[in-house]
């Protein structure tokens, strides 16, 4: 199995969970925000809809800086559940996509991350892959989950049970 195949089942997991999370947002409550310091609802949906982005970038660009990127910004503006879904399901049909065609070489390369001079990271493409599309998806899924909690709604079930629903392994 390459390295590849390898991420992409975590992949389509994390995805699929992502999608079932957008899915449960109320299209009115988008300027929600738990607490003056925490994104909004609508803001947060769509930084998760836009995630696969930087999994497309790990695997398409030599490295990033952010603070001199040649990409452009991803449009954070929320105007239905739907729209989050749909934009969801287009960044990560093309980050899948260039996933899926990366080998086990391109992978295995550095890839660095930096915003300037100031140095985020200097790991492999599959590592960064990992960190900026994984971990930072799973992490702003989780917090959507429990802006949902506070505001009476569902939480899916997405590693087991949760509150509101069974939990079965896909």
């Amino acid at each position: 199995m390459t390295i590849a195949e390898v991420l992409l089942e975590d992949y389509d997991n994390e995805i699929a969970n992502t999608r079932r999370t957008l899915e449960r947002l109320p299209d009115p409550l988008g300027d929600f925000a738990p607490h003056e310091k925490s994104m909004k609802l609508g803001k947060l949906a769509m930084h998760c809809a836009t995630m696969p982005l930087f999994g497309l970038y790990t695997m398409e660009d030599a490295d990033m800086d952010m603070a001199n990127s040649p990409r452009p910004q991803a449009d954070f503006t929320f105007t239905t559940a739907a729209n989050a879904v749909a934009r969801l399901d287009e960044t990560s049909a093309t980050c899948r996509a260039a996933l899926a065609a990366a080998s086990d070489e391109h992978l295995q390369q550095l890839w660095k991350f930096s915003f300037g001079e100031h140095l985020i990271s200097h790991d492999t493409r599959s590592k960064s892959f990992r960190s900026l599309c994984f971990d930072h998806l799973i992490h702003h899924t989780a917090q959507l989950g429990v802006y949902l909690r506070l505001n009476q709604l569902p939480v899916p079930a997405l590693y087991g049970p949760s509150a509101d629903e069974q939990w079965s392994p896909s």
